[in-house]
């Protein structure tokens, strides 16, 4: 069907009193930049809302990508008519033609006279098209209890706007509306679902990944370089710091303490990402950690671990189970990539019994011991590449960052 507007309304955010006008001005303009390959379309913003005029262009086309705009709580595809009655009630016939109804359909007409003008109330509406489609389309039947089919009529000063989907959209606040993290950026599935759901609630995120060549493959990072460029989708671009982990990683394996060896690269990748965030001005990491799930995900260990930095901590999922976690996964278009076997640098130095209950006192004295620790670190921050991801796949990566021949 052909539609002529697409009506977003907007989530939550519009409870934010003052910061209200700054929310939507920052939706507008993402829905603004996503709609770029759509030129035809065209956008008019009201309280609470905004109307995508289409021009021609295609609302099935539009709707995948106006989903992932967050603080856009839900779409309705809109068939528009002029604010008089013959035009009112032959419009929606129109539109109920081409919906192709189905014997014993349940229905009911949800009209709202939003222009005060207009000569008959949202009730007399109610009855006048809904008698009309009575007459007309025999394969009705009225149920004013979850109808299978609720026609809206929303009748304004210039226009009336006539409708019956409203789809679900991702929500939330605005993209960077609350400011900017850095994640830990893993290959698994949890982590690009912690960045997704941090990035739902307002945050900008930057991942940081660490990757520990010869140890890890060129297919292991590009896993990695595809989960950011599916994430950047919902994000508009997504910056990636690549960090060669190698040198800080075996500096661990000669502490005799085979079970605190995670403990150990952990708190190191936070003191890594604590000084990513210092340069790039963001206020908190993100982590992928979810309660009791693996031993570095023990309360005690999420506590020695959390010890190494300063800054919070937000751990999205830390509540959630792996069902959960994998659902979304699913929903946001992730879990194809994740569950590829490439391992990260984690994985590949797991020791058979890992420490779920680690101590503080001892990994801070096996940290002293290593004297090139802190100067290990500084230079894997200052060998550092950063890579901007966007949604389009267009281009090598060769040609996007300066990548040494090496890691391929």
């Amino acid at each position: 069907m052909n539609y002529d507007v697409l009506l977003l309304r907007f989530g939550e955010f519009i409870l934010k009193g003052k910061n209200r006008r700054r929310f939507e001005k920052s939706v507008y303009l993402h829905v603004k930049s996503v709609l770029t390959p759509f030129p035809k379309a065209q956008l008019r913003s009201e309280f609470g809302r905004i109307y995508v005029h289409l021009n021609g262009e295609i609302a099935s086309e539009l709707i995948p990508v106006l989903k992932k705009v967050f603080g856009i709580a839900s779409i309705s595809p809109v068939i528009v008519s002029s604010s008089n009655l013959e035009n009112i009630l032959t419009t929606c016939q129109d539109f109920l033609e081409r919906l192709n109804i189905e014997e014993d359909t349940t229905f009911k007409v949800n009209a709202r006279r939003v222009w005060k003008g207009f000569a008959h109330s949202s009730h007399e509406m109610n009855h006048l098209v809904g008698s009309l489609l009575l007459t007309n389309f025999q394969m009705l039947n009225v149920s004013m209890i979850k109808p299978t089919l609720e026609l809206r009529v929303e009748i304004r000063e210039k226009d009336t706007y006539i409708f019956c989907e409203v789809i679900a959209a991702v929500g939330g606040f605005p993209r960077g509306s609350n400011g900017k993290a850095i994640l830990l950026l893993s290959g698994g599935i949890d982590s690009p679902v912690a960045a997704w759901s941090s990035m739902r609630r307002g945050l900008q995120v930057e991942c940081v990944h660490f990757y520990s060549f010869p140890f890890t493959s060129q297919l292991a990072k590009e896993k990695v370089i595809d989960l950011a460029r599916v994430l950047s989708g919902y994000a508009g671009e997504i910056k990636l710091h690549l960090v060669p982990f190698t040198e800080v990683q075996t500096s661990f394996t000669g502490t005799g303490q085979d079970d605190l060896i995670i403990t150990l690269m952990r708190r190191s990748m936070v003191r890594i990402a604590t000084m990513i965030a210092e340069r790039e001005g963001s206020l908190a990491l993100v982590t992928g950690d979810s309660l009791g799930q693996v031993a570095s995900q023990t309360l005690s260990s999420m506590n020695a671990i959390g010890r190494a930095t300063d800054l919070p901590i937000l751990r999205p999922l830390v509540m959630m189970d792996k069902n959960e976690i994998i659902e979304i996964a699913r929903d946001i278009g992730t879990y194809d990539l994740s569950i590829q076997p490439y391992e990260d640098c984690c994985t590949l130095f797991v020791p058979k019994s890992p420490s779920t209950n680690p101590s503080l006192r001892i990994v801070e004295r096996i940290e002293d011991s290593l004297a090139a620790l802190t100067q290990l670190e500084e230079e894997a921050v200052s060998r550092t590449e950063a890579i901007v991801l966007s949604p389009n796949k267009e281009g090598k990566l060769k040609d996007q960052v300066n990548i040494q021949e090496d890691w391929f």
